[in-house]
């Protein structure tokens, strides 16, 4: 714009020049006419005076300088000339000049000759005889003229020149400086010319939308990440190309690539022929789904495209780790081929008896000790039952169940007087040792750990063992704890096995299991109802020397009485 404003003040300035130049040439072309007009009249009224005093002779003495002096009779012959002969001349009655001096008493002309390019100014003055006088004198025209000041004239030119050049560029800093100026962050609080201030105040406008618009975009950008950034699964955008345009910590982890992979192909980085038959066929607007294993772990890759306007503008991968589902899947196909085994095996035995004591094959003196397996096994199965519904309601969160402030030592002292005569008849000693904690739970989720625990470590315990029962606190990662732990002096666990004991129907000792009457998830049912109170549980155990279970509860404040 500076530019453009300079030169256009240039030419403004040579315009106005030139014309200024011409208006002057010619009012000073015209002034200097007027003055040798003048000039010329007064020549012709002295050389008049002289004429009628001294005659011809006055002419033939006078020194005429640069003009012209001719004598006319009334008849328009020429008498005398001094710059041609007279006889040689043709009349000169016609003239103008000649006419108007006869008539008048004096005249005047102006003639141009093209051939000598100037042009001539006459004067005639009737004499007292009725003859004329008349002197003629050269004048350059304006072309003429124009060229012998050339030189000043161009002096003159490059001067305004310079100095046009100098103004036009300090005019146009001065009137683009205000524009430079402009607060573009503020431009309505900016003092400008009022001629753009319409201008301004649109700018402000626009700038607000754009403000608020950003402030959206920027809004929606921070949901997006941070609801993206969450996310277990993994998630990838990608525009019709292939190019990466984001993706979120997840599948930077689960893929392996970082986020300089954003603005590349993602096959540069990620590339086999299922997932670019996954892309071929999301940039042909079909939604597919694959199953590929990375690091030892199966994952879905979702591919769907992103239609806009009717066409495909991008892609979205979505890689879910289906590890964990597969591995719940497998759990429950073992737990209901566990379940049907542990209900066959007492339906058999039932069956068996039952068949038996139908068919009359049984002594009159066999049927109580028959009736007692019935009984036995019927029991069990109630108590297999029992413990599966309790285990499903704990996967389901034990929701209702509703929490009150329990104190652990006298729940464990109830827990031990319930098991002490099971415990007697096992050759097991119980003991319970600590002090007063409460915590806030659901009773009879911490009856049954307890149970779980206590019942196990006499079942599983040599005769003549013992078991201890302690109640106490602790401070564990800087938070205070309500511990109880249950130590035996029983079998032991194996290193091997100790990672397994809280699965589901899952026995070290099968046999001595069965023989106790076990069913396998007493421990699972502890680990759910712990998890419930969000507690932990920590095995430390040695075959042949005992086992001890340490369940810590966490305490968020002190519970009083």
């Amino acid at each position: 714009m500076t530019k453009k404003i300079f030169r256009s003040i240039c030419m403004a300035a040579m315009i106005v020049f030139l014309i200024s130049l011409a208006l002057i040439m010619g009012a000073l072309y015209g002034y200097f006419s007027n003055i040798q007009m003048r000039q010329l009249h007064i020549q012709a009224d002295m050389a008049a005076r002289g004429v009628e005093e001294g005659g011809i002779r006055y002419l033939e003495e006078l020194d005429e300088g640069d003009c012209r002096i001719t004598w006319i009779d009334p008849d328009g012959r020429v008498l005398f000339d001094n710059r041609a002969g007279s006889l040689e001349m043709e009349n000169h009655l016609e003239r103008e000049e000649i006419a108007d001096a006869i008539i008048r008493g004096k005249g005047e002309s102006k003639r141009y000759s093209t051939t000598l390019l100037e042009r001539q100014l006459y004067v005639a003055v009737r004499l007292c005889d009725e003859t004329v006088l008349r002197l003629s004198s050269s004048q350059q025209t304006w072309w003429s003229l124009a060229l012998e000041m050339l030189q000043p004239i161009a002096l003159v030119a490059l001067a305004a020149v310079g100095i046009s050049f100098f103004l036009a560029f300090r005019l146009s800093e001065w009137i683009i400086r205000p524009l430079n100026d402009l607060n573009l962050d503020e431009p309505e609080r900016t003092e400008a010319y009022e001629e753009i201030m319409p201008l301004l105040h649109r700018i402000g406008s626009q700038q607000e939308r754009l403000r608020l618009q950003e402030e959206e975009v920027q809004r929606r950008k921070n949901e997006f990440e941070s609801a993206t950034k969450n996310m277990r699964e993994g998630l990838l955008l990608l525009n019709e190309h292939g190019t990466v345009l984001s993706l979120n910590d997840s599948a930077s982890e689960i893929l392996g690539i970082t986020q300089y992979c954003v603005g590349k192909d993602f096959l540069l980085f990620y590339n086999s022929e299922d997932i670019q038959e996954q892309l071929r066929a999301a940039q042909g607007g079909k939604h597919t789904e694959m199953i590929v294993c990375l690091d030892g772990s199966n994952y879905q890759i979702n591919a769907s495209p992103v239609i806009f306007e009717g066409r495909v503008s991008g892609i979205v991968l979505l890689i879910f780790d289906i590890s964990e589902k597969e591995k719940a899947e497998q759990m429950r196909r073992e737990f209901t081929a566990n379940v049907s085994h542990e209900l066959k095996t007492p339906l058999q035995s039932i069956s068996g008896y039952a068949e038996l004591l139908c068919e009359g094959m049984v002594k009159s003196q066999d049927v109580p000790r028959f009736c007692g397996q019935i009984l036995s096994e019927a029991r069990r199965m109630v108590t297999l039952v029992e413990d599966i519904i309790r285990l499903s309601r704990l996967d389901e969160g034990a929701e209702g169940m509703p929490k009150e402030t329990v104190d652990l030592y006298e729940l464990a002292a109830l827990t031990v007087r319930n098991i002490a005569p099971a415990a007697g008849d096992a050759g097991v000693t119980i003991n319970l040792e600590g002090r007063s904690v409460k915590v806030k739970g659901v009773p009879v989720l911490l009856e049954t750990i307890l149970f779980n625990l206590c019942d196990n470590a006499v079942k599983y315990n040599c005769r003549g063992g013992s078991v201890t029962v302690h109640v106490g606190g602790c401070k564990k990662e800087g938070r205070e704890c309500a511990i109880v732990s249950v130590s035996d002096t029983g079998i032991g666990i194996p290193d091997s096995d100790q990672e397994r004991i809280f699965e589901r129907f899952y026995r070290v000792d099968k046999s001595r299991s069965k023989a106790v009457g076990g069913t396998g998830l007493g421990l699972s049912i502890v680990k759910h109802a712990a998890r419930v109170h969000d507690a932990q549980i920590q095995v430390e155990s040695a075959v042949g020397r005992g086992t001890t279970f340490t369940v810590s509860f966490p305490l968020k404040k002190r519970i009083t009485d």
